[in-house]
C-alpha cells in the first residue's frame, strides 16, 4: 500500500446543526441550487429526527452538505473557538458576480474579500452558520444544475473549512502526524493544510482566534457539528484510528455504520470533531433508485415498523 493510499484523501461531507427542516431545505435547494440526494433520520436520543443531504447529482464525496434540523430542541448552539467556524464552497471564478447578485436578490447580506489569493463571497445560512463561495479557476467536479443556475456557474462542492483555534501548534501536529496533511500557506490569522496535491475539496484552514470564547458541542442550532474526510477502505480507516490512538488521542470512536458510509470520529486537539469515512460502493443508491434519489424519506430497516409514529413526530417538509 502506498503512502497516499494510507492517507486522508479529501473532504467527504460536512454536517451542520440548523434550524427548521423547511428553512434548511429551501436554502440549499432553492437558493444554492444543490440537489436533495437523501432524506433520512438520525436516531441518537429517544426520538429520531431529520438528517438531510445535499450535493451534486449522485451526492459524490466532497460535494455533500448534510444537516440536522434541531429547532425542535429549542437549543441555540454557541459559536466560538474549538469548532469549525465556516464552510467554503467552490464555484467558477467567473461565477462570483452571478452569485453575489443572486444571493442579494434572495435577501442575503453578502460581502466580498480575498484570502489565499482567492476571491471570497461571505454570507450566512438562515440559522447563522457562515458560508463562503470561493472563485476557483479549475475544479473538475461535476456540478448539479436544476436549470435555474446554469451548470457553468453552479457550486462544485466543498473547497475548505475554517476551524477556530486559540493556538495553532496542537492542530499543526494533529494535521501533519494524525491526519496526513501538510501546511501549504499562511495568510494573516489563517494557516492552510492540504491533502495530497491539494486543490478544491482537499484543504483545511485554521483561524487563530485567541480571544474567542469556547464553543458548544451539543446539538444546538447555528453550529457546525463535524466535518468528514474520505479514506479508501477499512484498512486505511483502521490505520488512521491506530495512528490517532498512538498519538494519545484515545477519544477516537469505533467504526459506525451510517447506512451510506462507515465512519470513525475523533475530537481533535482544537475541539472540532473530524470523521474518517469509507463510502459504500452503492453510495446513495443503496436504498432508492436514481430516478427517485432524495425524494422520499428513508428509514433504517430496524425502525421501518415505526414509520407512522415517526412521521407524526416530524416537522412537515414540503418539497
Amino acid at each position: 500500500m502506498t503512502q497516499a493510499n494510507q492517507s486522508i484523501q479529501r473532504h467527504h461531507h460536512i454536517t451542520l446543526n440548523v434550524g427548521t427542516a423547511q428553512e434548511d431545505y429551501d436554502f440549499h435547494t432553492k437558493v444554492l441550487s444543490l440537489k436533495s440526494v437523501k432524506k433520512t433520520l438520525i436516531y441518537d436520543g429517544g426520538t429520531p429526527f431529520y438528517h438531510l443531504y445535499y450535493g451534486n447529482d449522485l451526492g459524490e464525496e466532497s460535494t455533500l452538505i448534510t444537516c440536522f434540523p434541531v429547532a425542535h430542541f429549542g437549543r441555540k448552539g454557541k459559536r466560538g473557538a474549538g469548532q469549525i467556524g465556516n464552510l467554503a464552497l467552490s464555484v467558477p471564478a467567473s461565477a462570483i458576480p452571478f452569485w453575489e447578485k443572486r444571493l442579494a436578490n434572495h435577501g442575503f447580506e453578502v460581502r466580498r474579500s480575498e484570502r489565499f489569493g482567492e476571491h471570497v463571497l461571505t454570507f450566512a445560512h438562515p440559522c447563522g452558520i457562515e458560508y463562503e463561495l470561493i472563485g476557483i479557476a479549475d475544479d473538475a467536479r461535476k456540478p448539479y444544475s436544476n436549470g435555474e443556475v446554469p451548470a457553468e456557474l453552479a457550486i462544485r462542492g466543498l473547497h475548505t473549512i475554517a476551524v477556530n483555534v486559540r493556538e495553532m501548534e496542537p492542530s499543526q501536529e494533529f494535521m501533519q502526524d494524525g491526519w496526513s496533511a501538510r501546511e501549504v500557506a499562511r495568510d494573516g490569522k489563517y494557516a492552510r493544510y492540504a491533502f495530497g496535491e491539494g486543490g478544491s475539496g482537499k484543504f483545511v484552514d485554521f483561524s487563530l482566534e485567541t480571544s474567542m470564547p469556547q464553543a458548544s458541542w451539543t446539538y444546538g442550532e447555528g453550529t457546525v457539528h463535524h466535518c468528514a474526510f474520505q479514506v479508501a477502505d477499512h484498512v486505511v480507516q483502521d490505520l488512521v484510528k491506530a495512528r490517532l490512538e498512538g498519538m494519545g488521542l484515545t477519544d477516537t470512536s469505533e467504526r459506525k455504520d451510517r447506512g451510506y458510509f462507515e465512519s470513525i470520529y475523533v475530537r481533535t486537539p482544537s475541539g472540532a470533531m473530524f470523521e474518517a469515512t469509507v463510502s459504500k460502493p452503492e453510495g446513495f443508491l443503496i436504498d432508492e433508485p436514481y430516478e427517485k434519489l432524495g425524494t422520499e424519506l428513508q428509514i433504517a430497516p430496524q425502525f421501518e415498523s415505526q414509520r407512522a409514529t415517526i412521521m407524526e413526530s416530524l416537522e412537515t417538509l414540503k418539497y
